[in-house]
């Protein structure tokens, strides 16, 4: 199938286009740029890959959660792209896509939510199949559900603003400590391509005008106060 696949839930711009067998991958640290960024290296990649949009069989993106604004770009362009050339969407959580860029096949995924909070999520690999042992959540670091067994791994950048927080909460509650920390993974646009395509393949694909974000935390906006302290969602 030809897909194309987006994330703009981080500071990170991630882009992956398949073509026939082949892949074109573009990401970048774009921070606040990712809006202006996104849809001309859309186009990079299309030219890349001698493909027009309306050559392509669908749309993935990561749906969140992540960075407010980010997840909405993302959501908007696929939306956007996916409904002027008649073309199906599929949203990906984006813990499951950090868990699947990892290489790891039990993880407990946390990623910076700011505000003093994380996005939480602990998932099994089982057959292909990414299973939420515990649910997608925001939550402050010290509350960070626990979990039975071992052999766990610690993924994404929540790992590294709160390492000594979780670790504490994860030593004291499985029967072993964590095998590893690794807190540079981050939502790829090829983690949410591999989850995606079965979707498309199923038939199970939405249209265009359903491609809606993941935000889990219900806030939108912050006080001035807030904002004074340099606080972000």
């Amino acid at each position: 199938m030809n897909l194309l696949a987006l994330d703009t839930s981080t500071e990170f711009l991630s882009l992956a286009l398949t073509k026939d067998d082949r892949i074109f991958t573009h990401y970048q640290a774009a921070g606040s740029a990712a809006s202006q960024l996104v849809l001309p290296q859309i186009q990079v990649l299309l030219d890349s890959a001698n493909i027009k949009l309306k050559d392509l069989d669908g749309i993935a993106f990561g749906a969140g959660p992540g960075a407010f604004t980010g997840v909405r770009i993302a959501s908007g362009v696929a939306q956007g792209l996916g409904y002027g050339a008649n073309l199906p969407v599929v949203g990906i959580n984006t813990l499951t896509a950090v868990a699947e860029a990892s290489g790891q096949h039990k993880v407990i995924v946390c990623l910076d939510a700011r505000m003093g909070e994380i996005y939480h999520a602990a998932l099994m690999k089982q057959n292909g199949i990414w299973l939420e042992i515990s649910d997608t959540k925001v939550c402050k670091p010290q509350d960070a559900p626990t979990l039975q067994g071992d052999d766990w791994i610690g993924v994404g950048s929540g790992w590294a603003v709160y390492a000594e927080k979780l670790t504490q909460i994860y030593a004291q509650n499985l029967s072993q400590s964590l095998l590893n920390i690794v807190s540079d993974i981050t939502p790829t646009a090829e983690a949410i391509l591999r989850l995606a395509q079965p979707i498309f393949e199923s038939g199970q694909a939405k249209p265009a005008a359903e491609a809606m974000p993941i935000y889990i935390r219900n806030r939108v906006a912050l006080t001035t106060l807030e904002r004074e302290q340099g606080l972000r969602l």
